[in-house]
């Protein structure tokens, strides 16, 4: 029997599965508490013990230590910059900051505040302005900024941009344009890049383990390997999934749906470009270190206040609460869209009616509290958003999305049995 050993090494938990990759079968699965205070590895290992020592191929994916940390350089908040955060998402990155126009003091000491672990410098479309590319990529060089940059600007200058950035000793990666054309996105490229740096240069550097074996069993962060499940799932069912996944310091919402014409050509056209498959990440919601944030956030959005004041560990009921608080606030935000600043118009909503099944995710879902959330989710008429109004509902409650994603480019027949399990 040819296996698999999939491993999501998590902030929290770590969890583990077996798959039989003959027909894609879940065979077993372990969740052991992630040992971030000292070496993941540790847990990692335990996680494997816990399956029985199966052997086979190893695939693993991480969020831990905070998972991947992006800023965004662009040249327009409005178009360049705003296609930037849009696939830094769908690459797996918590995108950190997000700056626009040529970047001055000001600006450079904003960027390095917010601590990144890689830079997306984006700008101009292909053929279009470089100058503001080429100048912001030599304030990053000049700057005290010493990370990885992805550069994913216009096709005319990134080398040369690139060039200056080398000769400062900065890492760097040139890759496609994220906007080649006004309204046409192209994420691929630049999400491949990102992934490998973050392999490359991030799993290392946040010394999460001793040695270097940590780092090469890594594939993917985990929000990159959730999403490529989700597409996965998008693309044998052929119709539109969303996903909330719950945790206790964000909540991230996927979705995947069928293109529309009219979006892509028509006057409804987003200059920025429409990601048909992407992520967002509420870095202020969640039921553990994010609950604050849920309450502040619920108060905002004229919702009923979960009650926090006994603090942690919370009784279920309020784990409930939490959790179908803040899914219902990311959904809310994940199909708004977002304005890039003060004043300026929401851009990037979906429109999710015509999604047909959605998954929740998370401890507390799988833990008989999917229902509570997911109704919430599925219930919620007053949000400014329409709801999937003929969806399937279900809960991952073996982690299959993010194990799926991870084979789904080496083993494809079996990824896309592990989701039978959904």
């Amino acid at each position: 029997m040819s296996l698999a050993v999939c491993v999501d090494v998590g902030s929290t938990y770590t969890k583990a599965c077996l798959v039989d990759l003959a027909g894609g079968a879940l065979l077993r699965r372990a969740e052991v508490p992630t040992t971030s205070d000292g070496d993941v590895l540790t847990g990692l290992d335990h996680a494997v013990a816990e399956l029985g020592e199966p052997g086979g191929e190893m695939y693993v994916c991480s969020s831990a230590g905070g998972g991947l940390r992006l800023a965004v350089v662009g040249y327009e908040s409005l178009v360049t910059a705003e296609a930037g955060h849009r696939v830094g998402l769908s690459a797996g990155a918590q995108v950190v900051h997000v700056a626009a126009g040529p970047l001055d003091g000001r600006a450079v000491a904003a960027l390095r505040a917010s601590r990144p672990d890689v830079i997306l410098l984006v700008g101009g479309t292909d053929g279009g302005d470089g100058e503001v590319l080429l100048h912001n990529a030599a304030r990053l060089g000049t700057s005290r900024l010493r990370v990885p940059v992805v550069v994913a600007g216009n096709a005319d200058v990134r080398e040369r941009a690139a060039e200056g950035l080398r000769g400062r000793r900065i890492p760097v990666s040139v890759t496609g344009n994220v906007l080649p054309r006004i309204g046409v996105l192209d994420p691929g490229p630049a999400r491949a890049a990102i992934r490998e740096v973050f392999l490359r240069h991030v799993i290392g550097g946040k010394r999460l383990s001793r040695g270097t074996r940590f780092a090469s069993l890594v594939r993917a962060a985990t929000p990159d390997a959730v999403l490529a499940g989700v597409e996965l799932l998008a693309d044998a069912t052929g119709a539109g999934v969303l996903v909330v996944d719950v945790g206790g310091a964000t909540t991230d919402v996927y979705s995947a749906l069928v293109p529309d014409a009219e979006a892509e050509t028509g006057p409804r056209r987003d200059v920025a470009g429409t990601l048909w498959r992407s992520r967002t990440v509420e870095g202020d919601l969640g039921v553990g270190v994010g609950a604050p944030g849920v309450v502040a956030a619920a108060t905002a959005e004229k919702l009923p206040v979960p009650d926090i004041r006994g603090g942690r560990p919370y009784d279920a009921g309020t784990d409930r609460r939490l959790a179908a608080t803040a899914a219902m606030i990311a959904l809310r935000r994940h199909a708004r869209g977002h304005a890039a600043g003060p004043g300026l118009p929401r851009t990037g909503g979906r429109d999710l009616r015509d999604v047909r099944l959605v998954v929740g995710s998370g401890g507390v879902l799988r833990h008989g509290g999917g229902d509570a959330v997911l109704d919430a989710v599925l219930g919620d008429t007053a949000g400014g958003w329409a709801a999937p109004a003929a969806a399937r509902r279900t809960v991952d409650a073996e982690y299959v999305l993010a194990a799926a994603g991870l084979l789904a480019a080496d083993h494809p027949a079996a990824a896309a049995g592990l989701l039978h399990n959904l």
